[in-house]
């Protein structure tokens, strides 16, 4: 009754405003009419308009936000049609937790991730136990991992001996870490800058004899805990470095997620006079709730690889106050609504990040895979 009183209101509304037009505009009104009869008559079903005019309809408990289209506004038409996530969930994600994750956890972890579509997991680190016990059985996971098919699984290695290690326990690929910040590079590795990158051209040059590719990754490209911001001067003269020692992708990571599109612009603009975009990735921190939008900014630059943590997970154990990596479910769903291919099945993704969050004892910070489990759950109702 209710809907039905409603729906006259709003025939009558119509009818006082008609007006003489021609065939075509009456029948764009009777068009409207019907899809506001189908709105308040059956009010599981939505109704979105699209540009020609026309409507699509999704049902309320199977919304996705695949788009099966390319984007054709100005506004989008430079997004890449594919891009490739790196999920550092398993390395990144999990080094700063206390309390120690069994290797059976981490290596089912990864299984997951890989079933889910991910091409290239950061399976573990090679550094020191007394500096980060949590990774402490990183032979034991590339052990469990080694016949794993569809994927490839770069570790971190800090120096020469680390490299070496990670070599003997069968890694194909390996990745480097400096900083854009003086104060963090002696926080953080125990060296300054410049003998960082020294250490690196060390391990760099072992990886090409064998010929192995490697990573590199710079941290604090936008802000600093100490030192507050960074010059994008900074981040491109680190990224060169590590470009001309023969990394075969640069990471630019905001550790402590300050970054905004005013400020990662004029840093990727910087970088990209010396370094070509298509070795360039992005790895941003959701501090302030800006990686996202962070993301989008970068792939209109021309970005094609995105670094992310199933669940949001990870954080800097030497950065006070910087939250989780952006989630790689919140990543996958803004990709797939931009029509931006990742051959990442996101239903596959949610459960591993379910795993590791049950395993965890706490919720997921991915706001996609808060909202779908909540859809579940009052579908179930």
């Amino acid at each position: 009754m209710i809907a039905a009183r409603r729906l006259d209101k709003i025939s009558r509304l119509m009818g006082s405003r008609a007006t003489p037009c021609s065939s075509s505009s009456s029948l764009k009104a009777l068009n409207k009419e019907s899809l506001l009869r189908n709105e308040f008559l059956n009010p599981k079903v939505r109704v979105l308009g699209n540009n020609d005019g026309g409507a699509t309809c999704f049902s309320t408990y199977h919304y996705s936000s695949n788009c099966n289209h390319s984007p054709t506004n100005k506004v989008l038409s430079n997004l890449p049609g594919h891009v490739k996530i790196v999920e550092v969930g398993p390395r990144d994600g999990l080094q700063n937790e206390k309390e120690i994750v069994p290797t059976t956890i981490k290596v089912q972890l990864i299984k997951m991730l890989v079933s889910s579509g991910l091409t290239v997991v950061e399976a573990t680190s090679f550094v020191s136990p007394k500096w980060v016990p949590q990774l402490a059985d990183a032979k034991d996971v590339m052990d469990a991992i080694r016949n794993i098919q569809g994927a490839r699984f770069p570790v971190l290695t800090p120096n020469l001996k680390g490299f070496e290690a990670a070599v003997v326990a069968g890694a194909k690929e390996v990745a480097i870490f400096a900083s854009a910040s003086e104060t963090f590079s002696k926080s953080n590795i125990n060296c300054s800058i410049e003998d960082s990158l020294t250490r690196y051209r060390d391990v760099a040059s072992a990886a090409r004899e064998l010929s192995l590719p490697v990573r590199g990754y710079i941290s604090c490209v936008v802000g600093c805990p100490v030192e507050g911001m960074v010059p994008p001067s900074k981040v491109a003269y680190v990224a060169k470095q590590l470009f001309d020692m023969g990394c075969s992708e640069i990471s630019l990571g905001d550790t402590i997620g300050v970054g905004t599109p005013g400020t990662v612009i004029p840093m990727l603009e910087n970088v990209i006079d010396f370094v070509p975009i298509d070795k360039l990735a992005v790895h941003f921190h959701d501090t302030y709730g800006q990686a996202l939008s962070n993301i989008l900014t970068s792939l209109q630059i021309g970005i094609s690889t995105v670094d992310s943590s199933v669940s949001g997970l990870g954080g800097c154990p030497y950065a006070k106050g910087a939250s989780g990596n952006v989630a790689t479910e919140d990543v996958v769903y803004m990709l797939n609504g931009l029509g931006v291919e990742t051959k990442v099945d996101l239903e596959k993704l949610m459960l591993a990040g379910d795993f590791i969050c049950k395993h965890l004892g706490r919720p997921s910070i991915s706001k996609t895979a808060v909202a779908f489990s909540s859809k579940k759950a009052k579908s179930k109702l």
